[in-house]
């Protein structure tokens, strides 16, 4: 199995710079054997902020199915992630773009790789997202991702790739399962004096589970670090991935009940796909110690996603491209006595001029097309930029009394332009805005932390949402553009202001994270299916998103010869609401379940052996505004089985899911008001299956 100790260093670093030299003189086998204490570093880094967060160690997760993202974020107080189908996971975190949907652009997160920017002004595609490619991710929940420069209502991701330093020579993995799942992966990595590199090569295919959802991806990810001094060090970041999935559509809870396999009858006529002709993301991220108590790290970012979108009823070509910039300033001093440590950042992302899209009529699949195949409908082009620049201070009190402050800045351009035909029209919107912040954190002892912290976040509208929910028309004798989107509409910024309060620690009932929250949302951004097949997404009146997160991993029975049974559990209350809205009062929005518990319990032998249950269970899902009609609640269980050689050089498992075959819907993409009927609005969840695996590094 892997080691993640020295994937952890640069986080380690950043926190405790003059122990910088001494950890790289380290030998490679000794690096490796100081994992457990490094964990515990990162884990105290995410301790020094007064909020909720979340430390997830790949090491677990491969014990099991890496099949998506989904699998990444399980088992995490506060993340609510579900599989959409193939590589798309609808994932939220207290309500973010709880409907929006979660086809090729996500919302509501800031999302990083390695600590640099992923996320642009037109939203996260996902095709980059590779679980092997990880040794962690690191999750802070709201707005307490306001030290990365988030100011997304849910907050930030950051997915951090192995390097030389955790990676094996040589790794081989395999996984194969029900429905055709196979994945295959084959990675090395070395540290040669000053420089340390690892590259990673994955493929996968599927059936899918539904009818019409085959798919296949491929990629490659690779990193180079070079350290020319302790003080200088640099690295450069290479991420490209190919994906082409067939699409099943949403079907109504009629269909999950009697035929859960069944795709929407219009997505197989149309034989609906998506496929990435290939994604590109470049960056280099370098890091200069000024002295003891100070750093400087810069980083810059070229991505390029073109989309092949055959997911509607007509064809988009759309053509991507976002340079992103950063700059963080980190200092460790006195302040009127008192401890300090300061952050000064800054980030922006643009698309760059080719961003945008045209739209053709499809091949037809029967006589009654009025346009031949391949005839350009609309051309349009997308343009936005955010730039963030953000101060904050954490200051000692008193002994265990910390103070954190901070302001940031928010520039945001949203430029849309439909130009051809010729008599489309054009929006130009640039805001500014600010976001403040005030936390307090606490520590009652070395194992007990109490918390809490008021804090806005800004968010805008994507570019491409200014076109596809503008009511405007293009009139009768337009040709093949009739009756399509011609003239963008201007959006709000949406904002939120937020209190939180939590506690977190270590006691004989385990290590616990309890959060409570409540955000007050204005123009919050929400989407409805206004036509079949098409999504809209406009400013709603206010809102309130609250809940309520707990995480709780406990140790049941332990004994040295014999192994140990341990528990981990994770439960999310989620309360998201209208506030007197006009026309529906105070109903709650729909697309996520308010009650999400998952839980596990295992049983570890010191020999490498280890067996666990799990469960999965969430309530109802309302599946349109007008709360008329709901997704059935379910439960789920699964089991686990596997092996880890104590030598750490291969392992194998068997991964049960669903054992009982509850069919149930996974996400929901809602409408405006049902009436009381049935729509098609609902993604199944996968039925009852089976995965093994087996993973062998020649050290």
């Amino acid at each position: 199995m892997r080691s993640a100790f020295t994937s952890l260093l640069p986080l380690a670093l950043a926190c405790a710079a003059p122990s910088y030299g001494s950890a790289l003189e380290l030998s490679e086998v000794q690096v490796r054997s100081e994992e457990s204490s490094d964990l515990e570093a990162a884990q105290s880094a995410l301790r020094e902020v007064p909020g909720a967060s979340n430390l997830i160690d790949l090491t677990r997760v491969e014990n099991g199915r890496t099949a998506s993202n989904v699998d990444v974020l399980a088992y995490q107080p506060g993340i609510y992630a579900q599989s959409a189908g193939n590589d798309g996971a609808k994932v939220s975190v207290r309500g973010s773009a709880i409907n929006r949907a979660p086809g090729a652009h996500g919302s509501g997160l800031y999302v990083m790789f390695d600590g640099l920017p992923l996320t642009g002004p037109g939203g996260t595609p996902y095709e980059l997202f590779e679980p092997l490619w990880l040794s962690r991710a690191e999750v802070l929940r709201g707005a307490n991702g306001f030290g990365a420069g988030s100011l997304a209502l849910g907050g930030s991701i950051n997915y951090v790739t192995h390097t030389g330093y955790d990676a094996a020579p040589l790794q081989v993995r395999y996984e194969a399962g029900s429905y055709g799942y196979r994945k295959r992966q084959i990675s090395t990595g070395q540290v040669l004096g000053d420089l340390d590199y690892y590259v990673s090569l994955t493929d996968s295919d599927t059936d899918g589970y539904q009818d019409h959802t085959r798919g296949s991806s491929k990629g490659i990810a690779a990193n180079i670090g070079y350290r020319f001094n302790p003080q200088l060090e640099t690295r450069f970041y290479l991420r490209y991935r190919e994906t082409d999935n067939e699409l099943a559509g949403r079907v109504t809870q009629d269909q999950i009940k009697h035929h859960p396999r069944s795709a929407n009858p219009a997505y197989v006529s149309g034989d609906y796909s998506r496929p990435q002709p290939g994604s590109t993301w470049l960056a280099n991220k370098t890091t200069m110690y000024l002295d003891d108590d100070s750093q400087l790290e810069a980083g810059v970012v070229y991505h390029d996603y073109p989309m092949d979108l055959r997911e509607g009823p007509n064809r988009l070509k759309v053509a991507y491209t976002d340079v992103s910039g950063t700059l963080n300033y980190k200092r460790r001093d006195t302040l009127f006595g008192l401890q300090s440590a300061t952050t000064v950042g800054w980030r922006t992302t643009r698309h760059l001029p080719n961003t945008g899209a045209s739209e053709y009529v499809p091949i037809p699949r029967d006589a009654t097309a009025r346009y031949a195949p391949g005839t350009k409908m609309r051309d349009f082009s997308y343009q936005g930029s955010d730039t963030v620049l953000h101060v904050s201070n954490d200051l000692e009190l008193m002994p265990d009394l910390w103070l954190t402050t901070g302001m940031a800045l928010i520039y945001t351009r949203r430029e849309s332009d439909v130009s051809y035909p010729e008599t489309g029209g054009k929006v130009s919107q640039h805001d500014w805005d600010y976001a403040p912040r005030i936390g307090l954190r606490y520590e009652l002892s070395p194992d007990v932390q109490v918390y809490g912290n008021l804090s806005r976040s800004v968010e805008p509208p994507h570019p491409w949402s200014l076109i596809w929910s503008s009511p405007a028309r293009f009139p009768g004798g337009s040709g093949p553009a009739t009756g399509r989107q011609s003239t963008p509409i201007a959006m709000n910024n949406q904002t939120a202001t937020t209190l939180e309060l939590g506690t977190r620690g270590q006691s004989w009932i385990g290590q616990w994270d309890l959060a409570w929250y409540y955000s007050a949302v204005r123009h919050e951004l929400l989407t409805v299916e206004i036509e079949p097949l098409i999504v809209g997404e406009y400013n709603a009146s206010p809102t309130v998103h609250q809940g309520f997160e707990a995480g709780l991993n406990s140790v049941l029975w332990e004994h040295d010869a014999i192994g140990k049974v341990s528990l981990r559990q994770a439960y999310t209350f989620s309360d998201f609401h209208y506030r007197d809205d006009a026309r529906f009062g105070s109903h709650s929005l729909p697309g996520i379940a308010q009650h999400y518990y998952q839980a596990e319990v295992r049983y570890d032998h010191p020999r490498g052996f280890y067996a666990g249950v799990n469960t999965q269970a969430a309530s109802r899902i309302a599946v349109d505004y007008a709360n008329s009609y709901y997704a059935s609640s379910y439960t789920l269980f699964g089991a686990s089985l596997g092996y880890a050689s104590p030598k750490q050089d291969w392992s194998t498992w068997l991964d049960l899911r669903n054992l009982t075959n509850q069919r149930y819907a996974a996400t929901v993409t809602p409408g405006y008001d049902d009436n009381g009927k049935d729509a098609a609005r609902s993604t199944p969840g996968v039925g009852m299956g089976a995965y093994v695996g087996v993973s062998y590094s020649f050290r």
